[in-house]
């Protein structure tokens, strides 16, 4: 059941996780009806949630619950920020949301940090958890109409350091945890793995996150002017 990147299953999850994508976007005037988008939120929020809660659970089943299992990575981290915002429609929690669980979401997906493949049930919350978040993102960007901007940008950054700081307490206390990958890089493939050695990395990421973030922002700018998106609200 190992996982390996690039293979059927991994690019099925990946195909599952376009039409995901594409079906917010293309039904977003429907998802304003305001019954059909408290539905909405209410039933991503409610997935966002179980799928944190039936990980914990299986570490208890297993017997494999440690520290390690605590939600400190970044993806555990913005997935129960995005189940939050859905829930109480907060404003101040959406540049999280959109950038950190996003672009963290978005590196799952493409190189993930996983050690079981289909069918086991880490395979399915990995990637259903992962596809929520950035489903989440979506949902403020296109139905929303929330408009980022670069100080949306700079909040994020500011966040990204405030949510680093029990991660990496929690790694220093235990020893052996390494949320957020701030202790060492993943054992698997991943996008660290062009970056220079530990600890050398955690600063050149201050650069990356930035610059990820801008082109984030960007490719927003430029979606929205080919397509001539309406409605665009700015965040307040």
């Amino acid at each position: 059941m190992s996982f390996e990147m690039f293979t059927a299953a991994h690019y099925a999850a990946l195909l599952s996780a376009i039409i995901v994508f594409a079906s917010i976007f293309l039904m977003r005037k429907k998802l304003r009806v305001p019954a059909i988008n408290r539905y909405f939120r209410i039933g991503l929020s409610g997935v966002l949630i179980s799928c944190e809660v039936a990980l914990q659970a299986s570490y208890i089943i297993e017997d494999e619950w440690s520290f390690g299992s605590l939600p400190l990575q970044l993806c555990s981290i913005t997935l129960l920020i995005a189940a939050v915002m859905l829930l109480t429609g907060s404003e101040r929690l959406y540049d999280i949301v959109f950038f950190l669980g996003i672009l963290g979401a978005l590196q799952a997906l493409i190189t993930p940090n996983l050690g079981w493949g289909f069918p086991h049930f880490r395979y399915f919350h990995f990637f259903i958890a992962h596809i929520g978040i950035i489903a989440a993102g979506l949902f403020i960007l296109v139905i929303e109409r929330y408009k980022p901007t670069y100080k949306s940008v700079l909040r994020a950054w500011v966040w990204l350091h405030v949510l680093a700081i029990p991660a990496a307490l929690t790694n220093y206390l235990t020893g052996y945890t390494n949320f957020m990958f701030l202790a060492r890089k993943p054992g698997t493939a991943s996008l660290l793995d062009m970056l220079a050695p530990w600890p050398w990395y955690i600063l050149q990421l201050e650069v990356v996150v930035v610059v990820l973030c801008v082109l984030l922002l960007w490719s927003v700018a430029l979606v929205r002017r080919i397509y001539r998106l309406e409605g665009v609200r700015a965040r307040t």
